[in-house]
């Protein structure tokens, strides 16, 4: 994978001293998410590259935007990433585990977004960095919804975005806190391919849920209409 910048529309990711770089997944998840107009704070769990942080600064007036990351590395990324951007005093990476994070902090936030490790096999080939990023060891699904719960202010949403096949017990597991699915928008990569990725929102709140599929292309490279409105006020070439 490249170490050059990734240049959007609006600002540019650095992505050289992090073993996660800038993919589908995260892009996705920034521009999938609603967020409402009342929103004051959000808080992004597993920052990476600051990506997710910067496209809902991009697309919100939300005056207060953390981020909290683990790896070294990653940190530092976010850190630069955030104070090189145009909306860098309303950005802040915390440098710790959602764990120690969520000791710590007393206030809420309005919108917790994740884009939450999801290898639950093995490390594989994975170099360290880039495995303990992918690996749901470092931060399981049910210690991330325990987390969220309780940083979650009373009327706010959180956002995931995982594997489709594990969508059933992460909705599970999410009940258990409370937390239930708003919206969830299940993306295959052709109309051909298997469901690949699910895009859940969720709140404390129990209603019926907004239920659809995105399909992102429709040969290589020549992208829908779908995907292109989702992406095309971030992606340079949409």
């Amino acid at each position: 994978m490249s170490n050059k910048p990734f240049q959007f529309k609006q600002f540019s990711i650095q992505q050289d001293k992090t073993a996660m770089k800038v993919g589908t997944d995260g892009v996705l998840l920034g521009a999938w998410v609603t967020v409402d107009a009342s929103t004051f704070s959000i808080l992004d769990i597993g920052a990476g590259t600051g990506l997710i942080a910067l496209m809902l600064a991009q697309k919100s007036n939300a005056e207060l935007i953390d981020a909290v990351e683990l790896n070294t590395d990653a940190y530092e990324q976010t850190v630069a990433n955030f104070e090189e951007s145009d909306w860098g005093d309303r950005l802040f990476c915390y440098h710790a585990s959602l764990q120690e994070f969520a000791e710590e902090i007393e206030d809420t936030y309005d919108l917790i977004v994740s884009n939450p490790p999801f290898y639950t096999s093995t490390y594989k080939e994975l170099e360290s960095e880039r495995a303990m990023a992918r690996h749901t060891a470092t931060l399981s699904y049910r210690e991330l919804l325990q987390g969220v719960s309780k940083l979650l202010s009373k009327n706010g949403s959180c956002a995931f975005i995982i594997p489709f096949n594990e969508e059933a017990n992460f909705v599970k597991i999410a009940a258990e806190f409370k937390l239930f699915p708003n919206r969830i928008t299940q993306v295959k990569g052709t109309e051909t391919s298997k469901i690949k990725r699910s895009l859940l929102q969720f709140s404390f709140e129990e209603k019926a849920i907004e239920k659809n599929e995105l399909i992102i292309e429709i040969e290589r490279h020549k992208y829908t209409d779908d995907y292109i409105k989702l992406v095309q006020d971030f992606y340079l070439k949409m």
